[in-house]
């Protein structure tokens, strides 16, 4: 029996195309041979076999304690069918049937996004065999460690580096961005990016559903499934708004005696438009920020994040571009080589990127040996180098190794800080030998960015930093921030933050998803630059995919667009629902027939607007230029 059941329902547009047959059969019989019998017979047909699926749909939700809107067609149809109104059921069921179509078809392109990102996913790969040979194999066959080969034209299979070859590869799938990016060895590559020209030989590091690719299809499928407060409110208002119908329905027979007016409430009270407006908005829009390179992570995000008032910066590497370099260095000794080449010997044994900055500018030196290094938080390096002790950091570190600073070496430090200068000091056996000062560079565009965050509503701009206060108020004078604040530990940033949720804020805090993960995951939304990594996905409300911070504004506005959205879809719904009934108690021309071409209608409209969420980023763009 189920399996008959199921054959109908699959069957659904064959019925639906068979129904507006004879419907047109049925009228063309009676207006051109006045045929009443081809006319009658062809509409009952049409009434019983456009009832079938949708009395199949009733049956089936009635079973799991669900009042559905099937369960209010199938009664008003029935009641048509009764009182021998072919007409209304026939129209009625077709109506229907053709809604649910043109619903699913209008459905399938809000949805179009996610589905093009899952057919990027690769299915195959060449992978290097025992005796050196490379042979195609599919994906779930990689293993991590494995060396494969990616020609011009072919999708790059897992997460790897790049050990032999090189070439240009097109990110889309991950950053949103298409322009291709230059790939050689050691470089990082992404499943899922394709390699536009030449040939690589890379390293498995992530495969399967670990990899970046996979973990971006995973994070939008979730986000698409989960549902907002508005959403689940609408579910609660459903289940008694639809018993609550046939309650009326009931009540206006029973006043009436008007069976036909009973069941034109029955069709007009539908809320079909009221349930499916908020959940297209959101899938178009989750759909619009996947393809673009921002990660949306579920419903409850774009509501929170279209009323963010403060926004928190974390300043290297979100503002600014996060690869320090020495703008300016003052000498004050003449044994420049020797003291440069003690300053090299124990930066190139840190990773902090001052370190990085310093030996950059210094160039090719002969190493030292380095021993009894002594790691300050805070402040620096000491050790011995040569057998003289060096010490490499901040002014405080100098004042710990009680070196003397002169006035000119003041004046220094006090010039190199007002420039948003972090500083390096280098002193040999207790003597001021070296003074740099380490500046990153300003994001290009973020200024006009954070104005067009002011545009959008941000009132408070604030960033937090664990620079000198000088740094971080040249780089705020700059970018025209409300405020800012410097020597700002992870811990001291989040103390900010509470106080600020504390005072009725509604915070966002851009950082970089490694550093800041306390921050992040204490903010109302947490926004992570990062490229894909493992650390920015998972902490994070928001992922800017390739760390573009011009992304931030086009995010910000897209959450409210679909908020805005939302409003339009319950307003339309809930407006022609509201309009219908009032026409069919104090008008003459409404009827069963116009009532479902009116309602399905509505559904086809609060789909269509939030499909318009699919161009948002083309129209900002356009807007900006």
């Amino acid at each position: 029996m189920q399996k008959h059941l199921n054959h109908i329902l699959r069957r659904k547009n064959q019925i639906t195309l068979i129904s507006g047959i004879l419907i047109a059969l049925a009228f063309i019989s009676k207006w051109t041979m006045n045929n009443m019998d081809i006319f009658i017979w062809a509409l009952i047909i049409a009434s019983i076999l456009g009832l079938l699926p949708i009395a199949i749909q009733a049956v089936q939700a009635l079973r799991v304690k669900v009042v559905s809107i099937d369960v209010l067609v199938t009664i008003a149809v029935l009641g048509a069918f009764i009182i021998k109104n072919y007409e209304e059921s026939a129209i009625v069921t077709f109506l229907f049937l053709l809604g649910a179509f043109l619903e699913l078809r209008t459905l399938n392109k809000t949805r179009s996004a996610i589905k093009a990102l899952t057919e990027m996913a690769p299915e195959s790969a060449l992978k290097m065999t025992e005796n050196g040979e490379f042979e195609e194999v599919d994906v779930d066959e990689v293993d991590v460690d494995d060396i494969l080969l990616v020609k011009t034209g072919a999708k790059i299979p897992v997460d790897g580096t790049v050990i032999s070859g090189e070439g240009y590869i097109n990110e889309a799938s991950i950053t949103g961005e298409s322009l291709p990016v230059g790939k050689e060895k050691d470089s990082k590559v992404y499943a899922g990016t394709i390699l536009e020209n030449g040939t690589i030989q890379i390293v498995a590091d992530r495969v399967g559903e670990d990899t970046t690719f996979g973990k971006i299809i995973e994070l939008v499928e979730e986000a698409q499934d989960s549902k907002s407060a508005a959403e689940r409110f609408i579910d609660r208002f459903s289940k008694y708004y639809t018993p609550a119908v046939l309650v009326l329905a009931f009540v206006v027979w029973l006043i009436s005696r008007d069976i036909e007016l009973a069941i034109t409430i029955l069709v007009l009270g539908c809320p079909g438009a009221l349930v499916i407006g908020v959940p297209v908005s959101n899938v178009a829009g989750i759909g619009n920020g996947a393809r673009h390179g921002v990660l949306l992570k579920g419903s409850e995000v774009i509501n929170d994040f279209s009323r963010v008032d403060t926004m928190l910066f974390d300043k290297t590497g979100t503002l600014t571009i996060g690869n320090p370099s020495v703008a300016e260095t003052r000498y004050y000794t003449e044994d420049i080589d020797e003291v440069l080449g003690y300053l090299a010997s124990i930066e190139r044994e840190s990773d902090h990127p001052l370190a990085k900055a310093v030996l950059q500018e210094i160039g090719e030196r002969e190493f030292s040996t380095v021993e009894n290094t002594e790691v300050v938080k805070g402040g620096g390096i000491v050790a011995t180098v040569d057998g003289h002790r060096v010490a490499v950091g901040n002014v405080d570190l100098m004042d710990r190794e009680n070196v003397l600073l002169d006035e000119n070496a003041k004046k220094d430090v006090d010039y190199l800080i007002n420039n948003g200068n972090s500083l390096v000091l280098t002193a040999v056996d207790g003597e001021l030998k070296v003074m740099m000062g380490v500046r990153d560079r300003i994001r290009p565009g973020v200024k006009a960015d954070l104005q067009r965050l002011k545009d959008l509503g941000v009132k408070n701009l604030v960033m937090l930093s664990g620079d000198n206060q000088g740094t971080v108020d040249v780089v705020s004078h700059e970018l025209g921030l409300t405020e800012a604040h410097g020597n700002m530990l992870p811990e001291d940033k989040s103390e900010y933050l509470k106080k600020l949720k504390e005072e009725g804020r509604i915070v966002a805090f851009v950082g970089d998803g490694i550093n800041d993960s306390p921050s992040l995951a204490l903010a109302n939304i947490g926004i992570a630059m990062g490229s894909g990594t493992d650390v920015a996905i998972e902490t994070s409300d928001v992922v800017l995919m390739n760390s573009d911070f011009g992304r931030l504004p086009h995010a910000l506005g897209l959450t409210k667009a679909i908020s805005r959205n939302m409003k339009q879809n319950i307003f339309i719904a809930v407006g022609v629902v509201l309009v219908l009934l009032f026409s069919v108690f104090f008008s003459d021309w409404m009827n069963m027939s116009i009532g479902m071409l009116v309602h399905e209608g509505s559904i086809l409209v609060v789909i269509i607007n939030g499909m318009r969420l699919l161009r948002y980023r083309l129209r900002e763009r356009r807007k900006n230029k």
